[in-house]
């Protein structure tokens, strides 16, 4: 009966639904790699993002808090 036709048929019927999985499997697991990586990515640029609108605060401070320099050189 394990010799028969359908057996070796079922046998590699069920060879190919393991390597399907398999390859299945792998797809999603680069797809799972590739999202977490756009992730770290999106962090890393939501931290310099921010830190530049600090810089932007700081720097628009100084110049509401700007104070009169004493001006030198030729006078009338």
């Amino acid at each position: 009966m394990l010799k028969s036709e359908r057996a070796t048929q079922m046998s590699i019927k069920i060879i190919e639904v393991f390597v399907s999985l398999r390859d299945y499997l792998l797809t999603n697991l680069n797809l799972k790699l590739e999202v977490e990586a756009i992730k770290k990515k999106l962090v890393n640029h939501d931290k310099n993002i921010e830190l530049v609108f600090s810089y932007l605060d700081e720097l628009i401070e100084k110049r509401e808090h700007k104070t009169e320099r004493t001006k030198i050189g030729y006078k009338n």
